[in-house]
């Protein structure tokens, strides 16, 4: 949530930003609410000084003998309380519109951010090489169902379209996968493992900013718990409504969940295949930072995700994401797009997020530095989506033959597997 006082102080500021966003401008609608809210807490507070100073007068009278005196002011104070509870209703209702206003905001983006839609996406890094291949290379879905390790069919039987079942060595590559992942930001990068519920509860979902704008991307349960769309939710909800001292910042989480996501307005997108599932599995990273630091620490996180694709060999690049690109909730994203031969394209990975205090906001999550206490500022990023980096892994490892090959750093978890073949 975007910070009322910033709001008051520059209008000009948010409109700007927003129309950069393609949103309307809202400044004046805030302003005027904010306005409207101010007065009527003023009022308020007005009567129950005047309230309470009549009531203390009636039992001074009533001491003194003054019974009509009394009475009279007992009058007054009905007046008072029934006045008073008419403009804390009042009050209620323009507070509500305020913060459902305020709520509906995205986050006011960084300056570095270019500004328009994706078309202007900056590319500031090219890692690695295309591999060259001496035959047609395949799209992963055609190499799962050709080594019979990969059923759309049969996940459709059982849940429909956007599922899939994998089976055997293929099954167990996306596993090794993630524990690689788990423990080079374990062991190498800092990052403390945390096992997160993957039920939340409306609160958490609204501070992350899930809710209430996409609600239509998100799986309910019947007795009201959403299925998580990312462990960044559980992960960034864990200091909410607390403070921390600045002494233990940042603090670095990472976490691998299944992931549940309902493409609400993906129709017609990635049909065929992997890449864009109901259910899919993610290493999620998520840092807990200063105002002061939280910068670095984005520089950080997108090292240490990409490092997961170097030490796999597998070549991509690196975009900021313009102003119409990036999430409702951040103000700076880097993505992280893979090579995939069998697409002949480069596609998302993996997403580092800078939300600066947007988050916090929402959650009242705040750090203690000296006396002083400030909103937490909050970052997320893919350590990396688990899918689709078996996609970039079948695409870039496979042979003429239809196999695959397995990378290097994961044959240890594979058990000495070398090869994926029928």
């Amino acid at each position: 949530m975007l910070d009322i006082k910033k709001i008051r102080d520059d209008g000009k500021q948010l409109d700007e930003a927003l129309a950069s966003r393609k949103h309307e401008p809202s400044s004046s609608l805030i302003i005027e609410l904010d306005k409207k809210n101010r007065d009527l807490i003023g009022e308020l507070q007005a009567l129950q000084e005047e309230r309470n100073a009549k009531s203390k007068l009636i039992g001074e009278h009533a001491s003194n003998g003054k019974k009509d005196e009394a009475e009279l002011l007992k009058s007054e104070v009905s007046s008072i309380k029934n006045k008073m509870q008419e403009i804390e209703n009042n009050q209620r209702i323009a507070k509500e519109e305020l913060n459902s206003l305020l709520e509906s905001l995205p986050n006011m983006p960084d300056a570095s951010v270019p500004v328009g839609d994706e078309s202007v996406n900056k590319e500031i890094k090219i890692e690695g090489k295309k591999k060259e291949f001496s035959f047609s290379p395949k799209e992963h879905f055609d190499l799962g169902e050709d080594l019979n390790k990969m059923s759309f069919d049969q996940a459709a039987k059982i849940s429909g379209a956007r599922f899939v079942i994998q089976k055997g060595e293929l099954a167990r590559l996306e596993r090794a996968i993630a524990n690689f992942m788990l423990d080079l930001h374990t062991n190498e990068f800092g990052y403390e493992e945390i096992n997160v519920p993957i039920l939340v509860r409306d609160q958490a979902a609204f501070g992350t900013g899930q809710l209430p704008k996409f609600k239509d991307d998100l799986f309910k349960t019947t007795d009201d718990y959403w299925l998580i769309p990312t462990a960044e939710v559980p992960l960034t909800n864990m200091t909410r409504e607390s403070v921390v001292d600045a002494a233990e910042l940042p603090k670095r989480y990472v976490s691998h969940t299944p992931c549940f996501r309902s493409e609400a307005g993906a129709a017609g997108k990635d049909t065929r295949g992997i890449m864009r599932q109901h259910q899919f599995y993610k290493v999620e990273l998520v840092s807990l930072a200063s105002e002061e630091n939280s910068a670095d620490e984005h520089e950080r996180m997108l090292s240490c995700a990409e490092e997961v694709l170097k030490r796999l060999g597998l070549h991509y690049r690196v975009v900021i994401l313009s102003t119409q690109d990036m999430g409702f909730s951040a103000q700076k994203t880097y993505d992280i797009e893979v090579w995939l031969p069998g697409q002949n394209a480069y596609r998302e990975i993996s997403s580092c997020s800078n939300c600066g205090d947007f988050q916090a906001r929402r959650m009242n999550s705040r750090y203690k530095e000296n006396d002083t206490i400030k909103y937490l500022h909050t970052l997320n990023g893919s350590g990396l989506a688990v899918g689709r980096t078996l996609i970039a892994i079948m695409e870039n490892y496979q042979n003429e033959d239809g196999s695959i090959d397995v990378p290097e750093v994961l044959i240890p978890y594979m058990s000495g597997i070398t090869k994926i073949s029928n």
